[in-house]
């Protein structure tokens, strides 16, 4: 009975502690831009102390005031202006088109990227893993290709945000009726997963 529990009660509290954990260490990480405003501008300056979450506040009053410069007139010719000066620059060129290029796959409302996942195999014929449909191949590459192929993201265990990128034929694409969620629930759990729908795929 004690062992039960005892197991009992780590089921409860390691997500829970963790979680909290997680929140708490994300906050203080976004609480260090507070070091980029002016001593007499700071908190402890007025206060006489640092105010925990202060740094998040700034930070999402930053973006807002940022999105809101950025949709109008003025505010796009300035973006245009900058992005000019640094696709100018070798080094940060490079640097700077391939991160925005993410961000504006990931973030926009329009991309397509993570939003069906499949099935393929991987890593050998014959064993399966999910798989996250990112986009088509370059037009560069798909010269060189017979077929039509299409790029998608392999999630590892049980860290999702890293993992391998594949260029794979559609026809070893197997489509799934399962949402991007219950895929990564499952990777994360390890394949240990409560959720009927998926057991169901796994079970065909």
């Amino acid at each position: 009975m004690i062992k039960k529990n005892f197991i009992t009660g780590l089921l409860v509290l390691i997500p829970l502690i963790l979680t909290v954990w997680v929140l708490f260490s994300l906050i203080q990480f976004i609480d260090q831009v507070v070091l980029l405003l002016p001593e007499h501008l700071r908190p402890e300056y007025f206060l006489g102390g640092e105010i925990f979450g202060f740094g998040v506040v700034l930070t999402f009053l930053a973006v807002i005031l940022t999105g809101m410069v950025a949709n109008n007139f003025f505010g796009k010719k300035l973006i245009k202006v900058y992005e000019n000066i640094l696709n100018r620059v070798p080094f940060i060129k490079s640097v700077y088109s391939s991160i925005k290029q993410v961000s504006d796959t990931l973030l926009k409302s329009s991309g397509k990227a993570f939003s069906k996942a499949v099935l393929i195999e991987f890593p050998i014929e014959g064993t399966y893993t999910f798989a996250f449909i990112t986009g088509e191949p370059d037009a560069l590459l798909t010269k060189k290709l017979k077929g039509k192929f299409v790029n998608v993201y392999v999630p590892t265990t049980p860290n999702p945000t890293s993992g391998y990128t594949l260029i794979v034929p559609v026809k070893k694409v197997i489509e799934l009726d399962i949402s991007v969620d219950q895929v990564l629930k499952y990777v994360i759990s390890m394949g240990v997963t409560n959720d009927p729908k998926t057991k169901k795929i796994i079970k065909k």
